[in-house]
């Protein structure tokens, strides 16, 4: 552990995924070799380091907006990059799930929805916008009707790979910073636009265990990043209190609570 700080430079986010490693090993050790007892409750002992946990970065409702309409939608990569971009930032979906989709995955009928397999092989449904139906609708209907088809394929007409995703995501982040200022000093990723979606629906009062069930997430306190992170929901907070400068007020009873009161 000490090497991984000091002749390696290695942070503390590197350190304890190591650290996890080794107590997963030494806790089979503890079965197979229980002589040896006392050095691997030693092992096991050794704490966690502490680290520094940034706020994540998301992208603001005007932002989305003018990342969404940067393609070139007279070409086909730019239709493909614009349904892309819309129903990453709709949903929510990991990027491998976005990159798995197939068309048989999406229900485009009543109760619009696309179903996908996130991590633990765990299934599960997420609603359609209206916005968004329409454009897989038509991109749909430009590729050809074919189930097993992949929603949103390379060039080639293979899977997109998370390569091929990051560079998609950053070409039109940089044709969107021309019209949004506020992007420029932002680093946009393809994880940034499932952080987007879910403080999307942050903002819009949707409650946390239902942001939990929509990205997939085991527990609802992972969605306290979101909390963290949100401003707007703070300054609301503040805009609550009463300013530091002003009049302290004071309570005064009415008659009927100082006569109930000297009844006591």
């Amino acid at each position: 552990m000490v090497d991984l700080e000091k002749s390696r430079h290695n942070g503390p986010r590197s350190r304890n995924l190591r650290l996890t490693a080794i107590r997963s090993f030494f806790r089979y050790t503890a079965l197979e070799a229980p002589a040896e007892s006392g050095i691997i409750q030693r092992v096991l002992a050794i704490p966690n380091q502490r680290q520094t946990r940034a706020l994540v970065g998301f992208l603001t409702h005007p932002e989305i907006e003018a990342l969404v309409a940067a393609p070139n939608r007279t070409k086909w990569l730019g239709r493909r990059d614009h349904a892309f971009l819309l129903t990453a930032t709709q949903t929510g979906l990991r990027l491998s799930e976005m990159t798995g989709l197939r068309q048989e995955d999406l229900s485009l009928g009543a109760g619009p929805h696309v179903r996908c397999q996130g991590k633990g092989r765990k299934e599960r449904c997420t609603p359609l916008a209206k916005p968004t139906v329409a454009v897989l609708k038509a991109w749909i209907r430009e590729q050809g009707k074919e189930d097993s088809r992949t929603l949103f394929p390379s060039a080639r007409g293979g899977r997109l790979s998370a390569d091929g995703v990051q560079h998609l995501v950053a070409r039109h982040v940089a044709t969107a910073r021309k019209s949004c200022i506020s992007l420029r000093k932002k680093r946009v990723s393809p994880h940034v636009l499932r952080h987007a979606a879910a403080m999307e629906l942050l903002q819009g009062g949707v409650d946390r265990a239902v942001i939990a069930l929509w990205l997939g997430h085991e527990s609802v306190e992972t969605t306290q990043i979101y909390l963290d992170a949100d401003l707007s929901l703070k300054e609301q907070a503040l805009a609550k209190t009463n300013p530091v400068k002003s009049a302290a007020k004071r309570f005064r009873p009415d008659d009927e609570l100082l006569a109930f009161l000297k009844k006591l």
